[in-house]
């Protein structure tokens, strides 16, 4: 059957009664991590809060009062999952979290006219997504794709929703999913399109306000990925824009149009500064090294911490120094943060506390031919390191 969400895509209120609402668990989406929570699956006589699926997210509310945390489809029944009980054949309330339901039935019904349009144009894409059969696009092809689809806007086409039998002539069933049950949902924009749909879409192209082709992407298999916003995500994408713009405004002491000329100097002056950094601290290590080495009770052990340097900067300097009979210790990066570790010396020395200093540095590291070096995640202990290799240095060297 169809559901009354998608009957009547605009009704934001429903009463309707439990059927069944069962023990559950479900897996649900936080922060880009997935998290498996207990709940119930909740059936309803019918339902305003759209299924997951045909390329649409599902719909958020409540139920009763009980926030619904997903909704999908099972053959002709939606399921919704919500975190408390509610009791069979009790009489509920549903409501809709209409801001997002609108925003998917714009997208939605924008990509139905983008890819309508895209067709007339030759420029051929699948079904499932907004992706163009074509390996590039032409210059002023998708301006024209943009201006056209806006035109269609102003015109104030209806959307309409026709049911079909499953064995009318008109209807391709392929691509249905195995559960299908019910009528055949055709989505017709009136003169433009008509498409076999189940999601949730705008009465009138009207709804959408405005469309926005924001640009092209390389796709798979010499495909071409058309990226677009519709309706209100154009708005909420246009005072963001601006929010930056005046930020970079502030910062940069431009104008907008020079943002991008200002931000191209800067990386260019950042770009001649690292050069000269990477110079300078060459140069140190090679300084440092040959002090050490010019020092008359300079002893057998060497250990230095530089924040900046990296592994050429310990490299220059064990070579530098040399490592035959002495025992060098470096670390480079935030003191009690991450950072480089560099252990060099007497190869029976080397081998047998590399691992040991690697473990007190919570590193890992690997090494040959008395140099072992690796990253530390964690400098904290490095005195702790430092004490360790003077006590092996004292009675091995």
């Amino acid at each position: 059957m169809a559901f009354k969400c998608q009957r009547d895509c605009y009704m934001q209120e429903f009463d309707t009664c439990v059927v069944s609402c069962v023990p559950a668990e479900s897996t649900l989406e936080n922060n880009g991590k997935k998290d498996k929570l207990k709940g119930f699956n909740l059936k309803l006589k019918d339902t305003i809060l759209f299924p997951e699926g045909g390329g649409q997210p599902d719909d958020h509310g409540t139920v009763g009062g009980v926030p619904v945390l997903r909704v999908l489809r099972q053959g002709p029944e939606a399921v919704h999952f919500i975190s408390s009980a509610l009791e069979e054949g009790q009489e509920v309330h549903i409501k809709l979290d209409w801001e997002r339901r609108f925003d998917h039935m714009q997208q939605h019904s924008g990509q139905h006219l983008i890819t309508a349009l895209a067709d007339t144009m030759d420029l051929r894409r699948q079904r499932s997504s907004i992706e163009l059969d074509t390996a590039a696009v032409k210059p002023g092809e998708m301006e024209a794709l943009e201006a056209a689809v806006n035109e269609k806007i102003r015109a104030h086409i209806p959307v309409t929703v026709n049911l079909l039998s499953i064995d009318d002539p008109a209807v391709r069933s392929r691509g249905l999913p195995d559960d299908h049950a019910g009528p055949i949902r055709i989505i017709d924009i009136e003169g433009v399109d008509a498409n076999m749909c189940c999601g949730t879409h705008v009465s009138n192209l009207s709804h959408l306000q405005v469309i926005k082709i924001l640009g092209t992407e390389k796709g798979k298999k010499n495909k071409t990925n058309l990226i677009f916003i519709a309706g209100s995500r154009v708005l909420k994408y246009a005072e963001k824009s601006y929010s930056i713009e005046k930020s970079l405004t502030g910062l940069l002491k431009t104008g907008a149009d020079e943002h991008v000329d200002a931000v191209d100097k800067l990386q260019k002056t950042v770009k001649r500064l690292q050069k000269s950094n990477l110079i300078i601290l060459r140069e140190m290590a090679v300084l440092i090294a040959q002090n050490f080495k010019n020092k008359a009770d300079r002893g057998n052990f060497f250990s230095l911490h530089n924040k900046d340097g990296d592994n050429e900067f310990m490299n220059i300097i064990a070579n530098e120094i040399g490592f035959q009979d002495i025992v060098i210790f470096l670390t480079v990066g935030e003191e009690k943060g991450a950072g480089l570790f560099l252990l060099a010396g007497p190869e029976n020395i080397v081998t047998e506390v590399g691992p040991r200093v690697s473990e007190l540095l919570q590193g890992k590291g690997a090494g040959k031919a008395g140099r072992y070096q690796g990253k530390a995640n964690s400098l904290v202990k490095r005195a702790e390191a430092e004490a360790l290799l003077k006590e092996i240095e004292v009675t091995n060297v």
